[in-house]
């Protein structure tokens, strides 16, 4: 095998550009910090202070955030050091420890929040979303997550996807189309949609289409869609769509994804599985920050 064919075959880390968390940070410690700086550090302690922080996992899960928490310290003070334990990705236990800061009081505590809060709320979409990979793992069935996110952390949270073993569905309105029901009511049908999109589409965009329906699910096959999401169809009636498609166009399930649901919807045969609860019923994972007494 060649060399360009087994890079193309590896499965590389998800990453981030440094601008985007750089800016992601800044902008929620000036948030924190308002108009006066952290009245209580600033009170409490001395300029000079020194500290070694532990942070640890309260509970089992999977890190996403760990970039984000390093900045949130070193913006504050250049010179806190901050060990990174784990990587983003990587599965933890309860009172795993995943990182170590060192360095000035107030720095370390000024930042603690937007470190934790960036955390959290990642390795919480990432732990949860691996709840929903392991139960489909014996299948070859993806579940993605959707543009349902909180305004502004979008990229972020479909990063945490990602770690989590999820895969990504579009980023925004602009890298691929999706009719959904509304699209065709307007545009006079499945099929006329699809025409028009491809139309107006470059050849490297994706045409996806959501059909409720057997019957719209044959008017998509036949102008040869992409992409067909099956909205909220029972395993029964998807086993019949993947037979009928028979390898023809992509299909995706939405609708009704749940822990108790995925699994029989994954063993139907469809590719993937689209549901925002990843990213916006994920509860936090607890971590927490503690000062080492000396």
């Amino acid at each position: 095998m060649s060399q360009k064919a087994t890079v193309a075959q590896k499965a590389f880390p998800p990453s981030l550009p440094g601008l985007l968390i750089d800016d992601a940070v800044r902008a929620a410690l000036l948030e924190d910090l308002g108009r006066a700086g952290d009245l209580t550090t600033n009170a409490t302690l001395p300029e000079e202070a020194t500290a070694k922080a532990v942070l640890s996992s309260r509970e089992a899960g999977v890190i996403c955030g760990m970039e984000f928490a390093r900045k949130a310290f070193i913006l504050i003070n250049p010179d806190v050091t901050f060990t990174a334990l784990v990587k983003d990705g990587v599965r933890v236990k309860p009172g795993d420890i995943i990182a170590i800061v060192e360095g000035n009081a107030r720095a370390i505590l000024s930042a603690e929040r937007v470190a934790l809060n960036f955390l959290m709320h990642l390795s919480g979409i990432s732990s949860y979303t691996a709840r929903f990979a392991d139960l489909i793992a014996h299948t070859h069935a993806r579940v993605c997550d959707t543009r349902k996110t909180i305004p502004g952390m979008r990229t972020f949270a479909k990063y945490a996807v990602k770690c989590g073993g999820g895969s990504n569905h579009r980023f925004g309105l602009d890298d691929a189309i999706l009719i959904k029901d509304n699209h065709i009511a307007v545009a006079g049908g499945v099929a006329k949609a699809i025409l028009a999109a491809r139309a107006y589409a470059g050849h490297l965009v994706k045409i996806e289409v959501e059909v409720d329906g057997l019957d719209q699910f044959d008017e998509a096959l036949s102008v040869n869609a992409d992409v067909i999401l099956l909205d909220n169809m029972g395993p029964e009636l998807l086993e019949k769509a993947v037979k009928i498609n028979a390898g023809r166009a992509r299909l995706e399930a939405s609708g009704n994804i749940a822990f108790d649901t995925i699994k029989a919807i994954a063993e139907t045969g469809v590719d993937y599985i689209s549901t925002s609860k990843i990213t916006m019923a994920a509860p936090t994972l607890d971590i927490g920050l503690d000062i080492e007494l000396k």
